[in-house]
């Protein structure tokens, strides 16, 4: 198990005095909007079973989503929809989600910590963390709050959209996805430039 609060613990030492997590759901997706989120935890707050949300059952997701949000010093969760992820690709629609997930903390952080190796849109100071969801507590925490909400939003665009199972594969691109896709073309929530791949 690795010790999630390393990385953090020295930045802290280093005399940064507030940073947060921050992780992105939904870069894959044919559908649906991307989501991302951006966390302050309590400095050194040990969440049992906190790890990268790939990795976890969506009924841990939902205990720890819960547990994070009712611990967290702040938190944030902001979407960039499809019309969005057209107009400014997919990457500069996740930054705009990351940075209005980072507005909506109080008191502002000081650096964001980015999962990932891509953080060129991020207004506030931030670093990258390559596998942060996985090593970082902070990081962790986003990246449950971002997979959680987005895939709630999956089950209310499911419930519009029945012909798609979006409650089954939350928008990716799998053999059941591109069935409903090629029988009924695309809903207003899928990613166009997304379906330009398919065959």
């Amino acid at each position: 198990m690795p010790d999630l609060w390393k990385l953090e613990n020295e930045i802290y030492d280093s005399g940064v005095n507030l940073l947060c997590g921050v992780d992105e759901a939904g870069r894959g997706p044919l559908a649906g909007p991307v989501c991302a989120a951006a966390v302050i935890l309590p400095r050194g707050l040990e969440i049992p079973g906190l790890n990268d949300s790939k990795k976890l059952t969506e009924k841990k997701r939902e205990e720890l989503y819960d547990r994070i949000i009712g611990s967290a010093v702040s938190y944030g969760i902001a979407f960039a929809d499809v019309g969005e992820i057209e107009t400014l690709n997919i990457l500069g629609a996740t930054f705009l989600a990351m940075n209005s997930a980072i507005a909506q903390l109080d008191p502002q952080p000081e650096l964001a910590l980015i999962d990932g190796n891509r953080n060129v849109g991020i207004t506030l100071a931030s670093r990258c963390v390559v596998k942060g969801d996985a090593t970082c507590a902070d990081i962790a925490a986003a990246s449950i709050l971002a997979k959680v909400s987005r895939d709630r939003l999956m089950l209310e665009l499911a419930a519009q959209y029945p012909q798609y199972h979006f409650e089954q594969h939350k928008g990716y691109g799998t053999k059941l996805h591109y069935e409903a896709l090629r029988e009924y073309g695309p809903s207003p929530v899928h990613r166009p430039s997304f379906l330009r791949k398919m065959h």
